[in-house]
């Protein structure tokens, strides 16, 4: 079993069933803990800081107006359903229509959500940028946001696909984020950052 330490433990399983079984375990007994299958390791991540959840806290003040204008709902660190034999990611951020789909009463079914965003932690630097963007295009995610304060930047990709995102927006944080249709919203990065 390989563990990493970082305010994250990490192990690998080979097995899909006892991938499974432990995930519901550990969710069921680390309830304020993030609990994610990440390319088929369990990842047990501990309660954001301060700063990550000022970051979406403050994406959330800019999206639930326009939200609620459409009836659609945001939340924060709800867990999407890929497919049966995929990962169970928990993002910072999901927004889904008013009628949206639930594949069991703790997952919306990825393809049924409008925006997917995930905060840059220390830990999850190549999981958000990599491993779930590649599984979001392909369970159809349409808007998959990431914001790294990290590297000061955001990225924002668009029309999923088998091969990943066609389209990638990166620009620095500060720089206004354009959300496409059905969004047609403009989103002030700088908001994100500031104290």
């Amino acid at each position: 079993m390989g563990l990493v330490m970082e305010k994250s433990i990490t192990r690998q399983i080979n097995d899909q069933a006892e991938l499974e079984k432990l995930y519901l375990e550990l969710v069921d007994r680390f309830e304020k803990h993030r609990i994610e299958i990440v390319n088929g390791r369990i990842v047990v991540r501990e309660v954001a800081t301060i700063a990550h959840a000022d970051v979406v806290y403050q994406l959330m003040s800019q999206l639930i107006p326009f939200s609620m204008e459409k009836g659609w709902r945001v939340y924060p660190e709800a867990r999407i359903f890929l497919q049966a034999q995929a990962d169970r990611y928990e993002p910072d951020l999901i927004v889904v229509p008013a009628n949206r789909r639930l594949w069991d009463p703790s997952h919306v079914y990825a393809n049924a959500t409008l925006l997917v965003a995930e905060v840059v932690s220390p830990s999850s630097v190549h999981d958000d940028h990599v491993v779930k963007p590649r599984n979001c295009a392909l369970a159809g995610v349409p808007l998959y946001l990431v914001i790294d304060t990290f590297a000061s930047r955001f990225r924002l990709l668009s029309r999923p696909g088998p091969e990943g995102y066609a389209d990638e927006v990166t620009e620095s944080l500060g720089k206004p984020l354009e959300l496409p249709a059905p969004w047609n919203l403009t989103v002030d990065t700088a908001k994100l950052i500031e104290g």
